[in-house]
């Protein structure tokens, strides 16, 4: 991909498979662009506010430590940690903007690049509908790129679904390639046994007002979509027989890894 503002069409998808079944998809746009290049998402007319007003807005305090501090400096806080922060050069965060004002982020994608652009590393920074959030660093331990067939394994730690239990762990996989860019987020439980498969796959798209009229205007309203289709969806798993499980406690830590990724 280009290392400067785009657009990003996709479609999400979502299967349980234990105990009963439940599927269901939809189209979804994000911005895509590199934190040290943020501001240019205002450029021109018709453009995404940037810490102010607009019909599609991009705010710093929706990230992050969600205070409105530099965003860059948080995600590189995370990869120092881990080591990884001198190999990294541009950080693409792609997330869904406000719309009318109003953002719901169930999860967005800090993607960091070495020189070579080559992707090191994913932090998936995950939003729960209880105002809560988590940060998923995902890193091949010996710091190699990550390749299409690379398969990426985290315990979950962060309660998102009142249908699921905090428990069991995920596998991530992720391609990005030229214009294309893909997610799959597996979820097994306790007992090993897959139980929630998810993916999202998309394409980059240029940042113009032909593009921002087509996310605006053939995705209308699309975070209060998002928001609506969770619980829509929470209530026919519910319909199905499924057990709500009340949210446990918010783990202190808010970053985790995927395994064998260690610390410095």
């Amino acid at each position: 991909m280009e290392l400067k503002p785009c657009f990003y069409f996709g479609k999400v998808m979502h299967k349980r498979l234990l105990p009963k079944e439940n599927l269901f998809s939809y189209k979804i746009y994000y911005l895509a662009c590199p934190i040290k290049n943020l501001n240019q998402l205002q450029m021109g007319r018709l453009r995404v506010g940037v810490n102010r007003p607009g019909l599609l807005a991009f705010y710093d305090r929706d990230h992050g430590h969600c205070d409105g501090t530099n965003l860059e400096a948080w995600a590189r806080e995370i990869l120092k940690t881990y080591g990884l922060s001198e190999k990294i050069d541009n950080i693409v965060l792609v997330a869904m903007p406000r719309v009318l004002g109003y953002v719901f982020n169930p999860v967005s994608f800090w993607l960091c690049f070495n020189k070579s652009k080559q992707m090191l590393a994913v932090l998936c920074e995950v939003h729960n509908t209880f105002g809560e959030k988590h940060t998923y660093i995902c890193a091949n331990p010996d710091h190699t790129p990550i390749n299409p067939e690379t398969w990426l394994e985290a315990d979950k730690v962060f309660h998102v679904s009142p249908m699921l239990k905090r428990e069991g762990h995920y596998k991530f996989r992720f391609d990005q390639r030229n214009d294309n860019f893909g997610v799959w987020i597996d979820y097994y439980n306790a007992e090993n046994n897959k139980q929630v498969i998810t993916s999202l796959i998309g394409k980059f798209k240029p940042y113009t007002s032909e593009n921002w009229s087509r996310a605006f205007w053939l995705y209308p309203l699309v975070t209060f979509k998002a928001i609506l289709l969770i619980h829509w969806q929470a209530i026919k798993t519910l319909l199905k027989g499924i057990k709500y499980i009340h949210r446990p406690r918010q783990n202190p830590e808010k970053v985790s890894a995927t395994k064998n990724l260690k610390k410095i």
